[in-house]
């Protein structure tokens, strides 16, 4: 929220170093996140001075070029160079000297220099209206009053407002701070605490009479719960027209363009009050009526942005009685707002629900100044003050007459909010004792009321505006805040206890993998578990069924909760790629969400993600891609890390992948790994081939907590490692050798590894050679070859047994 100083300065006489004021902003909790220069001509007119121009001649070497001598005022007269078809002797100027920025229209800037034009010295530069930024006509110089004194700061002629802008960062919470009236409140309160006592200055209305009753416009209000107030008047003759320079000036330091002087009326009262308002052409209200209701849903509505939507049955509508003129609180309608040829308008303020707003502008994708501050909860109590003080602005501004009574619908007002503060709650929580006579002094700067005080406490009456204030603990978050954190005291001892924490906690074994996998070049991602419905089509394990949908999503890309990490880590391998980053390694921890009969599960995921190079490009190493094997080797050391093993190996059913496998302990799956298909990639426009694992976390944790950590001596005795050359079917897996191994040898085998697969050549057909090396080790005494000789012997012949195998 940007907030201008000079502005500021018109409801309190703050001190002239605006840092000094950001600085108590952000103790009073409006965090200054910046302070920015603002000036209504940019550069403001520096160096810039009256000249007059005592002759002029032609340029001799130049047909269209003049040569004057101009006088600056300083006790010496400079040659200048001109081209302008308008300048002659005698004249008042605008002349840029040396060393003087300017700026095209682009805002670049640029310096004049002293130059020598076609032979002859030019000492600055006679300028035009566009050239300083006072007008748009760039035919001719500008001719300044004659009666000017030669080296006038031209800065000092014209009012050229410099400004200083804040910039704060408004949380959620603060409505009541979403004006300068509201800012310039705080300020007082911050001051009166350093001891500084300001008046508030508040803007006059008392001057607001109504000049006749020639158009009235009843107000019909059908929903009292949507709209609890609303308020009306008319005025009549007005001249649509440029805004004066001031009140533009106020409105581009903000940042607001301006349109013409009844929609800038309006613009300023929203930023100086916090109450948004809005001006209809009275000629456009069809029957002289105002309906605030709901219409059918699908029916059609343009907006003032020129597009048109499809209205809800719960969207408040400002209306006709033929036809909807504004989404109340939100947006205006194209064919009802004031154009050049209005005359009169209808001028309206209110009070609107701010869920019912919030919720129109989520689902229409529209965010406006009027919305953000309905939706967060205005003051109802000035609703009627706000619309006296824009109809007078638009009087002086626009000229017409107030020719209706104000119609105001209050038919519930809302009441200010009671609580009871406790002082023993007050030092408890703010931690240091407040003496009785500071708490009441920063309440009655608060505009918060005592009603009555006990030996405990005190009940307070909270004016409405400030709807973040409703409980005990807030109103002491008040006093703390006016107070100032930097003055609570600290005492010199630190007191913290110690809790006590598993080894298995979640945080420490994330950052335990963590760890390893940025060891092995892995870079940790965080996606959004908002997701796009359409992901959906991509698998037929995801049904729509299950999917957890928003209420009020911020888009349709955004609509649904993620069912899998798989598309959200895409999303990122996708934007990497398309920015010439093709070798990557992510790995993600997140969760994923479900709606199910039985209700809503949330399950915790690890997710890896290999594309590319396994290994940086060099002259001394070979472009090695990762692969299906590379990726299983980073998921069973991620196993191996976390002291988990004797899993068990099965081909994955996901239909995500083109080619994966599952592991499994005997309770759960814990992770699917593999090559994700193709048609996948194709929806994200990768060509490349990515490799995916996704381990099931929780199970993972649950298996972690009862897998007992055996420790024992490292053999002293060596191991024998025999070789066998298997010729087998090729239907056999090396599982089944694996697990026929183990069960012949359960003592002594330690180790069985597949070095060598060969098919081709010299083969049977359906045939193929497995060469399987088998380690044996006995941790009590050295083996002999005629025991290693009896345990290969039985290996062989379970092999051909159970195999079909044969020695080659």
């Amino acid at each position: 929220m940007k907030i201008s100083y000079n502005w500021l300065k018109q409801f309190i006489k703050l001190p002239e170093n605006p840092e000094e004021t950001g600085e108590l902003l952000t103790d009073l909790g409006l965090e200054v996140e910046g302070i920015s220069k603002f000036q209504s001509v940019k550069g403001g007119l520096e160096g810039i001075v009256v000249g007059h121009v005592l002759n002029c001649e032609s340029h001799p070497n130049a047909d269209r070029l003049n040569l004057t001598k101009v006088d600056l005022g300083n006790g010496e007269n400079v040659q200048i160079v001109c081209g302008a078809p308008n300048i002659a002797a005698g004249q008042k100027v605008p002349i840029a000297t040396i060393g003087t920025v300017l700026y095209d229209e682009e805002g670049e800037e640029w310096t004049i220099k002293k130059g020598k034009i076609r032979g002859e010295t030019s000492y600055g530069m006679i300028c035009s209206e566009k050239e300083i930024g006072l007008g748009a006509s760039h035919e001719g110089i500008m001719v300044m009053d004659n009666e000017l004194v030669p080296g006038t700061p031209v800065a000092e002629i014209f009012e050229i407002e410099n400004d200083q802008v804040f910039e704060i960062g408004l949380t959620p919470n603060r409505a009541d701070a979403m004006s300068h009236w509201g800012v310039a409140r705080d300020l007082k309160a911050g001051y009166q605490q350093k001891n500084k006592s300001l008046e508030l200055i508040t803007p006059s209305v008392s001057s607001f009479h109504v000049d006749s009753r020639s158009l009235k416009i009843p107000i019909h209000v059908e929903d009292s719960s949507l709209a609890p107030r609303y308020c009306g008047v008319t005025i009549s003759d007005v001249k649509i027209q440029a805004s004066p320079k001031w009140l533009q000036n106020r409105l581009k330091a903000i940042g607001i363009t301006p349109k013409n002087n009844v929609v800038d009326a309006t613009n300023y009262v929203l930023h100086e009050l916090g109450q948004p308002l809005h001006a209809f052409d009275a000629a456009k209200i069809a029957g002289n009526e105002i309906h605030v209701k709901t219409l059918p849903a699908g029916t059609k509505f343009t907006t003032l942005d020129e597009v048109e939507r499809e209205l809800h049955e719960e969207d408040l509508m400002i209306c006709d009685t033929e036809k909807p003129l504004a989404i109340a609180g939100v947006f205006g309608g194209l064919h009802s707002g004031v154009s050049e040829s209005t005359t009169n308008i209808f001028l309206e303020s209110a009070y609107f629900n701010p869920v019912s707003i919030r919720k129109t502008a989520k689902r229409h994708g529209l965010s406006t100044d009027a919305s953000f501050r309905f939706e967060r909860g205005i003051d109802p109590s000035i609703t009627e003050y706000a619309l006296k003080r824009a109809a007078l602005l638009i009087q002086e501004i626009a000229g017409g007459e107030i020719t209706s009574d104000i119609n105001d619908i209050y038919s519930r007002k809302v009441e200010d909010f009671q609580v009871f503060l406790t002082f023993d709650k007050v030092n408890k929580l703010i931690g240091e004792n407040l003496q009785e006579e500071t708490i009441k002094s920063i309440l009655a700067s608060l505009e918060i009321r005592v009603n009555n005080v006990t030996e405990t406490g005190m009940g307070l009456t909270i004016p409405s505006y400030r709807v973040d204030v409703q409980r005990e603990s807030d109103v002491i978050e008040e006093i703390l805040r006016v107070y100032g954190y930097n003055n609570i005291k600290f005492g010199e001892k630190l007191k913290i206890s110690v809790s006590n924490s598993s080894k298995f906690d979640d945080y420490k074994l994330q950052n335990i993998i963590a760890n390893q996998l940025t060891g092995q070049g892995f870079h940790e991602t965080m996606a959004n578990s908002l997701t796009s419905p359409e992901y959906l089509n991509l698998s037929e394990q995801l049904k729509e069924e299950h999917s957890v949908k928003m209420l009020n999503p911020l888009s349709q890309d955004l609509s649904v909760m993620r069912q899998s990490m798989l598309f959200s880590g895409l999303e990122a391998v996708s934007y990497n790629i398309n920015r010439k980053q093709s070798d990557l390694k992510f790995f993600e921890f997140g969760k994923t969400y479900h709606s199910y009969v039985s209700g809503r599960a949330e399950n915790k995921h690890l997710s890896i993600f290999v594309s590319g190079s396994r290994n940086p490009e060099g002259w001394n190493s070979a472009e090695n891609h990762g692969n299906f094997f590379y990726l299983k080797g980073i998921v069973e050391g991620i196993f191996s890390r976390l002291g988990i093993s004797r899993l068990k190996p099965s081909s994955t059913k996901n239909d995500i992948f083109s080619e994966g496998m599952a592991l499994s302990s005997k309770k759960a799956k814990l992770v699917e790994f593999g090559v994700v298909r193709k048609l996948v990639l194709k929806h994200f426009d990768v060509t490349q081939e990515v490799l995916y694992a996704d381990f099931n976390w929780d199970a993972i944790l649950e298996l972690v907590k009862v897998q007992k950590t055996k420790f024992s001596a490292i053999p002293r005795h060596p191991a024998v490692r025999r070789d066998f050359a298997l010729l087998l079917d090729d239907m056999i897996k090396y599982e089944e050798i694996e697990k026929i191994a183990y069960q012949t040898e359960k003592k002594l085998l330690k180790e069985v590894n597949l070095f060598d697969v060969y098919q081709g050549n010299n083969l049977p057909d359906g045939k193929k050679s497995y060469a399987v090396s088998f380690l044996f080790q006995d941790e009590n005494k050295t083996l002999t070859d005629k025991q290693v000789d009896k345990m290969m012997n039985r290996l062989q012949q379970r092999f051909e047994k159970e195999l079909n195998a044969e020695l080659r």
